[in-house]
Order: C-alpha cells, then structure tokens, then sequence
C-alpha cells in the first residue's frame, strides 16, 4: 500500500508549478519528467499496475487503477507519434482486460477509479488516434456494454457514471474532426447509449414513487450536469433517438390525459405518469439544446419541431387544468425546455426559415419566434398568476423571464406582447399572489422579487424615454404601499405588517434600481424616493437593526442607489443630488453601524447574519460612494457638514468591531472591505494618517495579512493600498528638509505617518518580507500589482532589503550563489531613486526577469532550504 501510495503521490505531483485546480478532474495533464521517459515508453510498467489491480483486493486495486488514471494522463511530447501510439494500445489493451474481466469493478472504489480512467483516455488522445488501435472496434463495443449497464443502474453511483458520459459527449463531439477512415462505430453505440439513459430514467420513476425513495429530479445540478452531457451524444443519428422520444412522449401523453379523465383522483400511477412526463420533457429540451452542439440538417430542425409540438401541447394540457391539475415537476421540466429552446431556436442569428416551425405551424399555429415570444410570456404570466406558493417555479419562472430581458433585439419583440404590457400596468398581489404579504410567506420568499422587477424595468425601458408620467404609473402600486407604511408607521400599530411589506419594497426597488442605467431614468427613480421615502428606510433601520431579514434588502438597496454604473449618476452641474444621496447613505451607515455594535459579543455561528454581513453591505456602499465621482467630498467641510466625517468614523468604528481573522475568513466580507480601503488609500490619506495610531496598525496589519490571501481581488487591493500609502511616505520624505514657503496641513499629515512608521519598522518591513517571498517561492499570479508597492518599499528600506537578500543567497549552495548575487544585482539594474511611472515601469520589467530567474535556480535541484522560507516570512 505505501509503495503503490508513493507512485500515486510522484506522479500527481505539480512539476512545473502550474497549481492546477484539482476539482477540474477531467482537464488534467501530467506533466512527467523527461527522465523518466525510459520507464515510460517500457510496456513492463503499465503491465505491472494492470497485473497489480487483477491481484490485489480491492483496497490496493483501487491505488493501482488511480496510478493508471494519470498513466493515461501523461503529456504527448513525452513520446514520439509512434512511441505514443504503442502507449496507448497498451493502454486500450488494459482496458480490453479489465472489461472482459469485471468481477473487481463490482467495488465502488475500482468502478469510480475506472470511469475516471476511460475519461482520461478520451481527454488526452483524440479519436483519431483511439481509431487506429488495433483492439479499438472490440474495445468501444465493450465500453459501450459497460456504460449502458451502469446507467441502467440509475440509483449507483452518479458521480461516476458522470466520468462515462464526458467520456461519451467527448468522443462524439470529435467526430466531425476525424479524418481516419478506420470506423468510429459511435453511430452505433452512441444511440444506444442515449435509449439506455432514457429507459432508465423513465423505469425508475415507478420504483422511485412505489417505495417512496429520493427521487433523482429533487437533484437538479445532477440532472442538469447529466442532461447537458447527454444533449452531444443525443444528437449522434438524432432520427433513432427523436422517434423513441416522439413514442414514448405519445404513449405517456395519452396514459395521464386518461387518468386525468377517471374519476379516481390523485393515484399512484397518476404519480408515476407525471414523474415520466417530467423526465421526457428534461429530455425534449435536451435533445433540441443539442443543436448547438453538434452538426445539424434540416431534416433534423424538422425533428426538433416534432418534439417541440407535444411538449407545447402538453404546457396548454397543464395551464387549462390550474390549479386543479398541477405539478411541480412538470412545471420545472417545461422551464427547462422552453429556456432550451429559447437558446436554441429564438433570436436574430437563426433564419425565419427554420425548418423547426414547419410541424409547429400546422399543429400549434406558431409559424416564427414571434409567435414563440408569445407563449413564452403567455405561460409566464400563468406560472406567477397560480404558483404565487410555490417558490421553486417562481423562482424559475421569473429566471427564465430575466434571460429572455436581457438584449435590445428581443426586448423591442417583447413589449409587442399583449401579456407584456398587461404585465407591466398590472404588477400588484391582485393579479400575481408572490407579491403579496402575509404570516404564511417566509421573508426568504421574498427574494425573486427582485428578479421579476429588474425584468420588468428592462421591458419598460424599451419606449419610456423622458416620459416621466408613465414612470409614475409603472411606480404607482409601491407608492400607495409605501404611503400605507407611512400611515401604520405614524399610528404605531401591525408593526410585523410593516416589516414584511417594507423588505418587499426594499427588494422591488432595487430590481428597479438595478435595471436603470441612464442618467434620465435613474433621475425619475431618485425623485420618487428622495425626500419622500427615503426616510421610512432609515426609521426602519433604527427600529429593526438586530434583525437581518428587515436590514439586509434595505441595506442592499442603498449599496445599489449609490453605484455610479454606466454613469447613470451624472447629476447636472447645478444639481445637489450626488451630495443629498451620499448624505441619506451616509445618515443609514452610521445608524446601522452604531445600533449594530449594541448587540454586543456574538457567537460563531450568528455573527455572520447578525452582524459582519450588514457591515460588509455598507463597505460596499461607501465604497460605490467614493468611487462614483458624483460626489465632492471636500464640500462637507467647506460647509460645516460633517455627514462626511461622521460615515468615517462609523466605517472605523465597525472595523474594529471586526478581528483580523474574520475579515479574512468571510469572502464577501473581505471583497468589500479591501477594495473600499483602496479607495481611502487614493484619494483621502488624510484621513488614514490622521487615525489614532492602534487604528492605523489595525489597517496596516491587515493590509499586511490580506498580501497572503489565496483571493486575487483581495490580494491586488492590499497591493494597491499598500502602494497608495508607501507612495504617500515616500513622496513626504523626498520633501523634507526642503523649506516649504507655507507650512500647510499636507506636511503635518505626512509628518504624523512618517513619525508612526519611525515608533514601528517592522511594519513595511514584514510587508516587504511577505511580497519578496510571494515573488520567490510562490505561485504569484497577480505580479504586477505586487511589483507596485515593492519598490516603494525596496527604496524605503534598503538597509532591510539587503539583509533579506542576504539571507536567501546565503541558504543556498555556494554554486548557487554567485548566480543569485547577480539576479538580484540585475532586478535593481537602471532603477533609480523615485516612483515615477517610468521607474516603476522598469522596475516591474526587472522582477519578472528576476522572478524566473531565480525559479530557475532554485529549481534545479529542489534543494531550496526550509529556513530561507521562514526568514523571508
């Protein structure tokens, strides 16, 4: 076991640093050393593994198979053309073995491994080269056996038999590109392989209903990751797979219209029908998806139309039984269809001429995408009229109305529709039940609220132009519900109604918000809110700050307000608007972050909800703020205004709230702290430098533990201010001892940084360490966003960058280093004492020459001393 582990673990090892994300298992080479080509191109070693699984127990076997999974990963320049073709039919010749031989592929581990193994076969060879093998046409028929029977075994082992089907979709995605005339036989077996998914997915709904088990639909990411597999092969000799398709869909059809008609009610085999039904509509939208996937004919789109035809027969068989005959999963099937098919079939790169709308037209009446637009929304409005309870179809439903918004093209088609313009007059709980409040919707529920109202304002968009009184009617329903808070607020009473309707206008606004991207539409919204309803958001967060169901749409709504995208908060010259937001967000930040730390200590599992995830909300906002250029901050103070100063301090005052772990810890946390303190760092160091000092080392320390952080974001933004505040001392010190002929506020506040980082060296100095070993020993991938800040620091601390460099060449070997002398000396070659752009522009150059060359040294044997990694860090 320990050899066959340390096999394993020599040939998984990263030997050029390419730090491969390993949960991308199916796009791996290995990358094996040109020394052990010899071994390699020996047939004794793979016969040694081979033999090794048919003789060892399982527990072993399975080791051997993972040696031979990255066995049939090797690089192709490790071998000559012939070389690697004798590998593989070594290779394939193993497999022969192992398939004609299956008794040890009845352990999960050894049929896992083995999926993994025929996977890895087809991503590195192509099928051209697997064709030419002599055992190839054996081989495939019984690979081809294998995958069926597992699949017939729907409820074993799914990850695995995921590894089958890329296998599959991969070997007929190539068959266009094989120019062998040796036979593929896919046309064959691919066929075979998709009857066998889709018996087997329609014979396990029976079990499945009859004892009570999970049913396979409840895991979509399964079903969609297999379906989307699935739609490649599929389209492999489409006419076998459309027929049984067509078959099976009529004879199901016919099976529940009459159940639907026997006056028994609810059945188990009425159960069953509608759970077969469901799968054959996952599986209609999968194969017409498959178009855009595979190689297609007329006589194919025509095809597609036969399919297409029941299953928009079978969307009008559901709508006209609502409510009384509905089910979920057939309704989540059709979605899936329909937005297939959307893909697929509706747009301007298709031809109106499509073959697709030739059966359509005489069955359905549906002659082009028009047509189609307008059963999309018609089935739309029904899904919101009467699933209003049932979250999972709304939620789709209102996803699949969000894909088709998005794109002038369809969005000009779509405002044509009867059903949208009654959408867009009629968006009250009266006419669609998920808008309503009441005790039985959880606030989770709330959530797609913000979907459908972002698709909605995109469809409105489309003629509204300046028309600001159709803005208002569009706006009409949430102002009547934002003057009924108003009053329930005033009279003190059914605060819990409040709540609710107060987080369902919080998430309609910012669908809204999100929606309106230029100047004149965003101005309508900021005169509706501001100053009427602004203040009803801010009396709510005063009174429900502890509870982050209320606060978080809220919070989230003004964070969308305050961002300046496509330059939608371009306020005119003489217009007061930009300061009057930024003051109404910075009023809601400093409530909530006051209020918030009230709270007191958390426990681990409620601090997140209760209390990090607002703060990280309103960093975001703050953030959007500074960074928005609508804003002139210097006018707070020129006016007495301290809204300015006062968000400042509540972004201080949270922050410290906050440890050093946690701010790392939460991804989203972090994601709005850093790039928030890069703003701050840009364009208000007066502001960092005239923090009490514990504050200052707070900012910095972070500064410092973010460079180390695996987050690219939030590394880069730690460079980024870390570059801002050298750049900053550095800029002070080149002026001292020069006479200013004024003394002003900027010398003080360069005097106080420079005097803080006099009392405590070892701050830049750590920071030099940790990018100087980034640089060095890791896998830096945002270098230049670290070559920034470095120089600042390598001028600053000359006297410590000598002792690091010291300190690496002296861990190594003595003939190593005289070379590392000279990279060094070359890294500051043509550098000279300043920060301007140029400097660093050659600085930048210089370190990624010394970054590889160092590699290259320190590479050549692997000797690298442990030790120079810790005096580095």
């Amino acid at each position: 076991m320990q050899v066959l582990k340390l096999v394993l673990n020599c040939l998984t090892f990263d030997f050029i640093g390419s730090s491969a994300d390993e949960s991308a298992d199916d796009l791996c080479t290995v990358q094996i050393p040109t020394t052990w080509r010899t071994i390699f191109l020996e047939p004794e070693t793979l016969d040694l593994f081979f033999n090794s699984y048919h003789s060892l127990p399982p527990l072993l076997s399975q080791l051997a198979l993972s040696c031979l999974v990255q066995f049939a990963s090797t690089r192709r320049s490790l071998f000559s053309s012939p070389e690697r073709a004798k590998y593989l039919g070594n290779l394939i010749k193993g497999v022969k073995r192992i398939l004609e031989n299956p008794q040890g592929l009845s352990d999960p581990g050894n049929y896992h491994e083995f999926c993994r193994f025929l996977a890895r076969l087809k991503t590195n060879y192509q099928l051209g080269e697997l064709v030419m093998v002599k055992e190839y046409p054996e081989v495939i028929r019984l690979i081809a056996n294998f995958t069926i029977t597992s699949l017939q075994h729907w409820e074993f082992a799914p990850n695995s038999v995921h590894y089958l089907l890329t296998l599959w979709q991969r070997m007929v995605a190539s068959v266009p590109f094989v120019k062998s005339t040796e036979p593929h036989l896919l046309d064959t077996y691919a066929p075979e392989i998709t009857k066998a998914f889709i018996t087997s997915r329609l014979e396990s709904v029976a079990i499945v209903v009859r004892d009570n088990l999970d049913d396979p639909l409840d895991d979509t990411a399964t079903v969609f990751q297999q379906l989307e597999q699935l739609c490649t092969v599929s389209r492999c000799e489409y006419e076998k797979t459309c027929t049984l398709l067509v078959q099976l869909f009529d004879q199901n059809a016919q099976n529940y219209q009459k159940l639907l008609r026997s006056p028994s009610g609810i059945t188990v085999d009425k159960a069953i029908q509608e759970g077969r039904l469901a799968w054959l509509v996952y599986l209609a939208g999968t194969v017409v998806g498959g178009r855009l996937t595979y190689t297609s004919t007329d006589e194919h789109d025509a095809m597609d139309g036969e399919l297409s035809c029941r299953v928009f027969q079978l969307i009008s068989l559901m709508d006209t039984g609502l409510p009384q005959c509905s089910n979920e999963k057939i309704e989540l099937a059709i979605l899936w269809f329909l937005d297939q098919f959307r893909k697929t079939y509706v747009g301007d790169q298709l031809q109106r001429t499509s073959k697709v709308y030739a059966r359509m037209s005489e069955v359905l009446g549906i002659t082009d995408d028009n047509h189609v637009l307008e059963t999309f929304m018609t089935k739309i409005v029904t899904n919101l009229k009467y699933w209003g309870r049932c979250e999972p179809v709304i939620s789709r439903t209102l996803q699949f109305l969000n894909d088709l918004s998005v794109g002038y093209i369809l969005l000009k088609k779509l405002v044509k529709i009867d059903a949208v313009k009654f959408m867009l007059k009629n968006h009250t709980s009266e006419h669609f039940p998920f808008l309503g409040i009441c005790d039985r919707y959880s606030l989770s529920d709330f959530r797609c609220r913000t979907t459908f109202y972002t698709a909605l304002t995109r469809l409105l968009m489309v003629d509204l132009g300046e028309d600001e009184d159709e803005f208002e009617n569009f706006m009409l329903p949430l102002t009547v519900s934002f003057e009924t808070v108003s009053q329930i607020f005033n009279n003190n009473f059914k605060q819990e109604d409040v709540k609710r309707m107060l987080i369902g206008l919080a998430r309609d606004l910012r669908g809204i918000a999100f929606a309106l991207n230029t100047k004149t539409s965003y101005t309508m919204l900021f005169d509706w809110i501001y100053p009427t309803y602004l203040p009803i958001l801010q009396r709510a967060i005063e009174r429900w700050y502890g509870e982050p169901a209320c606060t978080t749409p809220i919070l989230k709504l003004m964070a969308e307000l305050m961002q300046n995208r496509s330059q939608r908060l371009n306020f005119d010259v003489s217009s007061p608007n930009g300061i009057l937001l930024f003051r109404e967000a910075s009023k809601m930040i400093c409530t909530y972050g006051n209020q918030i730390l009230s709270l007191g200590s958390l426990s681990k599992d409620q601090i997140y909800p209760m209390k990090l995830k607002g703060i990280s909300i309103c960093y975001s906002a703050l953030k959007s703020a500074l960074c928005g250029n609508y804003v002139s901050f210097g006018v707070f103070k020129l006016y007495g205004d301290n809204h300015f100063d006062s968000v400042l301090q509540a972004f201080v005052k949270m922050l410290l709230s906050v440890s050093h772990s946690d701010l790392l810890q939460y991804r989203k946390l972090s994601q709005s702290y850093y790039p928030l303190l890069e703003c701050l760092t840009q364009d208000h160091m007066s502001f960092i430098t005239n923090l009490e000092p514990p504050v200052l080392l707070y900012v910095l320390t972070s500064i410092s533990e973010g460079l180390t952080t695996l987050d690219t974001l939030v590394s880069s933004s730690c460079c980024t201010s870390l570059d801002y505040i050298v750049t900053y001392l550095f800029k002070h010190i080149a002026k001292e001892g020069k006479k200013p002929l004024r003394y002003t506020e900027a010398p003080r506040a360069g005097q106080r940084l420079f005097h803080f980082m006099q009392q405590n060296p070892d701050v830049l100095q750590q920071m030099m360490s940790v990018l100087m070993n980034t640089i060095v020993f890791e896998d830096c991938r945002n270098q230049w966003s670290v070559s920034r800040p470095l120089l600042g620091l390598v001028l600053l601390n000359e006297k410590h960058f000598g002792e690091l460099r010291a300190s690496l060449i002296n861990s190594q070997p003595l003939p190593k280093q005289e070379v590392l002398a000279q990279c060094f000396g070359n890294l500051m070659e043509g550098v000279e004492q300043n920060l301007s752009i140029k400097n660093r522009d050659r600085f930048t150059q210089n370190l990624s020459v010394f970054r590889r060359d160092v590699a290259e040294v320190l590479r050549s044997d692997g000797s690298t001393d442990a030790c120079s990694l810790d005096m580095m860090s």
